[in-house]
């Protein structure tokens, strides 16, 4: 049943990650240092923040995301594409298993990171487009929340493998929601913040006629 699973995830990754792929515009990453230097800086971010992972019981670690800030700043697209390179990575020196690839990259990965860009539409679309709403709620509460959603899905997935019964999943395992969210939701909050400040130009869901020239 775990196999049935991960081919099963791995099936549902690979054809999100060619819809994001036939959509991305390759050219313009090829010609874009900068856009080289994101990408680079996003992949290795994530790589160092998921090596510090810790739990309780044996295969219910968690660790921080970090993937707010990177959706923020990539956008839904390349970022679906460029955390995988982290995974990949953190597979092959042996820090995950590879028997969880595929859970790892679409409940992961890429729910995550469309779950925070879900958020930050509707933050878009329906808050006052401020830069003190888009740090504090599509950077900080939107972090917070986007790791409650994925604990909660991977609690589901270990209940339906059965590894563990349910009180055992709720205990060591999502009870520890409690003490991720808020430094989680600090952690891309003040990414965020500081990009915006000092690296506007890194961030491609922040545009300056939206959340600073109307407001003067």
């Amino acid at each position: 049943m775990v196999w049935f699973f991960q081919f099963f995830f791995l099936f549902c990754a690979a054809a999100i990650m060619r819809i994001a792929w036939k959509n991305l515009n390759i050219k313009q990453l090829l010609k874009s240092t900068e856009l080289q230097q994101q990408v680079a800086f996003c992949a290795l971010a994530v790589f160092f923040l998921w090596t510090l992972k810790t739990g309780i019981q044996p295969g219910l670690e968690v660790h921080f995301l970090g993937l707010t800030a990177l959706t923020l700043m990539l956008g839904w697209r390349l970022g679906v594409l460029v955390a995988p390179i982290a995974l990949i990575a953190l597979t092959g020196f042996g820090i995950y298993p590879w028997h969880d690839f595929g859970v790892n990259l679409l409940l992961g990965i890429i729910f995550p990171i469309s779950f925070s860009y879900l958020v930050f539409l509707l933050t878009y679309s329906y808050l006052s487009r401020h830069l003190f709403v888009y740090i504090f709620i599509a950077g900080f509460f939107n972090a917070a929340l986007t790791i409650v959603v994925q604990m909660f899905v991977f609690a589901l997935y270990y209940k339906l493998l059965g590894t563990y019964p349910w009180r055992v999943i709720i205990n060591d395992y999502f009870s520890i929601v409690l003490l991720m969210l808020f430094p989680e939701g600090v952690l891309n909050g003040m990414c965020i913040a500081v990009l915006v400040t000092y690296k506007p130009e890194w961030v491609l869901t922040f545009l300056d006629r939206d959340y600073l020239h109307e407001k003067s």
